[in-house]
């Protein structure tokens, strides 16, 4: 396997990615007009609106690439779809949910599914020519659809119809992102809009995952709206934003990768645990790759980064001090190891002190006296100064 999408595997690839993205916009577009309801993916349709429980409207998502050739009545996207509603929507049923096909692709003139646009709606003409648009397809692959949908009485086909609302000329996916951001306008911290959009993609991409494993049922619109809110609220000058999450670190890899860092091997001169050092390589990537973005969006200045770091520092040297004290300078080397390994502890169980009190999570605290650790600017073993240097000069 080489992990690339083959040629033929990207369109439906590319078709879920935007069906994924288009709930997303549909519940910025229409959460507001109901607070009530909630969105789901892949439970009742592609994508469905419900109350309580019951599905109110079903979506068929359908996305090609522009230049495709036109919606028509004999289009196979228009009878698969049909298809899903006659076996799963009860298209007898007048009081049913509504019936939405939105695709990319346009519909032909003078067609059946061009008189279902909500603009240009014509119930008996698009009966008339979905019943021709069947008895010609005798053949071929929906056939059997044609067929199902043939065997419907006139009441039933009637009922059905009124239901169905065709949506064409759709934006394609590269579209979606800047309709996403225009629903948002009213969160955009200013100065900061790249960074809120991409916590509101990550946490979408995790709400839409949960939905499609069945982990998660739907997203309620009134709780999406205080989720984004709550993540507008981070970007105020009383917080900062959590981007890197816990969850979405691979610590077997980091172990690779920062395996011969000054700050591990810091903790090697101690004999600190192997679980724990692992732990701690994850605080140090959190904290380093936090700082970074946060520096990277003017979330942060040198200025108070710097006084962090003084704080950090003016702990340790007054724990590394009483370490000294208590070790003797004859101490031996098993001795000295204890001693490093337990300041090591005692400073990582330590929340504060906090950014500035601006920011309150444990792992920054801990992640960047690491980071200081990488500098040589502070240590655990008693000699740490000097087999710093050594360690500069390795070849």
């Amino acid at each position: 396997m080489t992990g690339k999408i083959s040629h033929n595997a990207a369109p439906s690839a590319l078709g879920y990615q935007h069906q994924t993205w288009w709930a997303l916009l549909e519940l910025l577009r229409l959460g507001h007009k109901r607070p009530d309801a909630a969105i789901s993916l892949e439970l009742f349709d592609d994508i469905a609106w419900d109350h309580d429980g019951t599905a109110t409207e079903l979506l068929q998502i359908k996305h090609h690439q522009k230049g495709q050739r036109a919606l028509t009545d004999a289009s196979v996207d228009v009878w698969s779809t049909l298809k899903v509603w006659m076996d799963t929507a009860c298209p007898a049923d007048p009081e049913g949910p509504q019936l939405l096909l939105i695709t990319t692709q346009v519909a032909s003139p003078n067609t059946a599914v061009a008189a279902l646009r909500l603009d240009t709606r014509d119930d008996d003409f698009a009966l008339n020519g979905l019943e021709m648009a069947a008895l010609e397809g005798a053949s071929g692959r929906t056939k059997q659809t044609r067929q199902q949908f043939l065997a419907l009485s006139p009441a039933d086909q009637q009922a059905f119809i009124s239901r169905i609302h065709v949506i064409d000329g759709s934006p394609c996916i590269d579209d979606v992102p800047a309709l996403v951001r225009a629903q948002l306008h009213w969160a955009l911290p200013t100065g900061h809009e790249d960074a809120f959009l991409a916590m509101v993609w990550r946490w979408w991409d995790e709400q839409a995952l949960a939905m499609l494993q069945g982990r998660q049922r739907g997203m309620d619109a009134s709780a999406a709206h205080v989720a984004i809110a709550g993540m507008r609220d981070q970007f105020t000058r009383a917080m900062l934003p959590t981007t890197i999450e816990l969850d979405e670190v691979n610590a077997h890899v980091l172990a690779t990768t920062y395996d011969n860092c000054p700050f591990v091997q810091q903790m090697h001169w101690v004999a600190y645990s192997p679980r724990n050092l692992q732990r701690a390589i994850v605080d140090y990537y959190r904290a380093h790759t936090q700082i970074v973005q946060w520096l990277d969006h003017a979330l942060l200045s040198p200025a108070e980064l710097a006084r962090f770091a003084e704080e950090l520092l003016d702990d340790w040297e007054r724990e590394f001090e009483w370490m000294e004290m208590g070790i003797g300078e004859d101490a031996e080397e098993a001795s000295k190891q204890q001693a490093g390994a337990e300041l090591l502890r005692l400073l990582m169980r330590q929340t504060g002190p906090f950014l500035s009190r601006r920011y309150h999570d444990a792992f920054l605290a801990r992640g960047h006296r690491h980071i200081l650790a990488d500098e040589g600017r502070l240590g655990w073993h008693a000699d740490f100064r000097e087999r710093f240097e050594r360690l500069l000069v390795q070849p």
